[in-house]
């Protein structure tokens, strides 16, 4: 988004949604907030609700229970918003593939834009991702 020659690059607002795994992925985002990885030196905040967000960042499996709810959650985020992937469950469900509670991946549910794959990603993986969502804003605008 721009307003004049600005970007709003530099101040993306995060809203972090566990959708129900192992807790290995939130372990790792909430890593990068320490001073050791330190993602708000890009201007990353987590936030505590989604209509202040961003950017959601979601964690694993889609199951049939929170997937409402995940809509939800996407529809009350500001607009134009952003969604990264984050490990493997929510790409191609991880360990949880053969579930029956797991029938969707969070690309069929909704337009993710930046994948970031591991499990767990190390931090660096997910700064990396997110240096890659501020060059798909910047391209956009």
């Amino acid at each position: 988004m721009t307003i004049g020659k600005k970007t709003f690059t530099r101040s993306l607002w995060v809203y972090h949604l566990g959708t129900g795994s192992c807790n290995n992925c939130d372990i790792e985002i909430l890593d990068c907030l320490t001073p050791r990885f330190d993602i708000e030196r890009f201007g990353m905040v987590l936030v505590g609700s989604p209509r202040h967000a961003d950017v959601l960042l979601v964690t694993g499996n889609m199951t049939l229970k929170n997937i409402p709810r995940v809509k939800r959650v996407y529809e009350q985020m500001a607009k134009p918003g952003w969604v990264v992937a984050i490990g493997t469950c929510s790409l191609d469900h991880g360990i949880f593939r053969e579930s029956y509670v797991a029938p969707q991946k969070v690309c069929e549910i909704l337009p993710v834009d930046v994948y970031v794959p591991g499990c767990p990603p190390k931090p660096e993986a997910i700064i990396l991702g997110m240096a890659q969502l501020i060059s798909k804003i910047q391209k956009q605008s």
